[in-house]
């Protein structure tokens, strides 16, 4: 049942990146290089996003029996926490949206989505988790199908955008493996959410100082922030929700059904009438997506003694 709900949660977080994808491209144009450029949008985006976890974090902490909401208590945890503030709330987003502007986003989407295969990479190793023909036969085709439906992967090159983009999308897969080890140790999703984007906003206010113009970003005003308050709540309402579902299901399932919200973002920009010349990799993604849930629902028999069968 643990398992259904975190895999129920990863579709729902797919649904919400689908949208997030979409409105943050209409976002980051509407901020424009005259108010800072896609590091200072980042940055506001992130720092709203930051705020309604913290928000959100609090007023559980009251309304929850004592103890429901669990601070870190060993240095192991503070230091994951530390990890994925910076490989996945700080440093990736700088990386990933300055690669945006120097490579098309078709491209950058599926060197994006790669993130499933690195994922399963460090998981399978790192938090010892199955990865089973069913597994890999899913990884495949749901990478074919967002290749397909991104309009094919012919114009990659190794040029600095592009490596930009595969650095972040690194730095996140590693992200999702400290996460699922601090989650699956016990730490609530909303506590490790709310630092993952509070640490990491810390450093991009920094960073977005450093090399931002004063009055670049003194120019902003309610156009600009009434689309980073948008997309930051979009962003708050998808960490919280790809966390809760880190912490029901394995890493690779949930990275894996992260896909097809490409489907949502294509429909967006589209519409289902442009959408029809690419039902392949619609129907691979979907395909994709199925193959997920038999390798969750049927993840091979394990090798071991009565004991362990009698406690499945």
């Amino acid at each position: 049942m643990k398992t259904r709900s975190g895999l129920a949660l990863a579709l729902a977080a797919a649904v919400i990146s689908g949208f997030a994808v979409y409105i943050n491209s209409l976002g980051v144009r509407a901020w424009g290089s005259a108010y800072g450029g896609a590091a200072a949008y980042t940055t506001a985006k992130n720092l709203v996003a930051a705020l309604a976890l913290a928000v959100v974090l609090t007023v559980a902490g009251k309304l929850q029996p004592r103890g429901t909401i669990i601070a870190p208590r060993q240095a192991a945890q503070w230091a994951g926490l530390g990890a994925i503030a910076v490989v996945g709330g700080s440093v990736p987003f700088v990386l990933f949206f300055t690669g945006l502007a120097r490579v098309s986003s078709g491209n950058a989407a599926f060197l994006q989505k790669t993130l499933v295969i690195w994922v399963a990479l460090l998981a399978a190793p790192l938090l010892r988790e199955r990865l089973s023909p069913w597994h890999l036969g899913a990884i495949g085709i749901l990478v074919w199908g967002q290749a397909l439906l991104g309009g094919g992967i012919r114009g990659i090159g190794l040029g600095a955008g592009e490596a930009m983009i595969l650095a972040a999308t690194l730095l996140w897969a590693a992200e999702t493996v400290i996460a699922r080890w601090l989650l699956r140790g016990g730490l609530p999703a909303l506590t490790a959410a709310t630092a993952r984007m509070g640490g990491g906003v810390a450093i991009l206010v920094g960073y977005t100082l450093a090399t931002t113009k004063w009055a670049d970003l003194t120019a902003t005003g309610w156009p600009q922030w009434s689309w980073a308050i948008a997309t930051g709540l979009i962003l708050a309402a998808y960490v919280a929700t790809w966390y809760s579902a880190l912490a029901r299901a394995s890493a690779i399932d949930v990275t894996a059904l992260l896909i097809p919200g490409a489907i949502i973002t294509a429909l967006l920009q589209s519409g289902t009438s442009a959408l029809v010349p690419q039902w392949p990799g619609l129907a691979l993604i979907v395909a994709g997506a199925v193959l997920v849930f038999l390798a969750a629902r049927y993840p091979g028999r394990r090798r071991s003694g009565p004991a362990q069968a009698g406690a499945r």
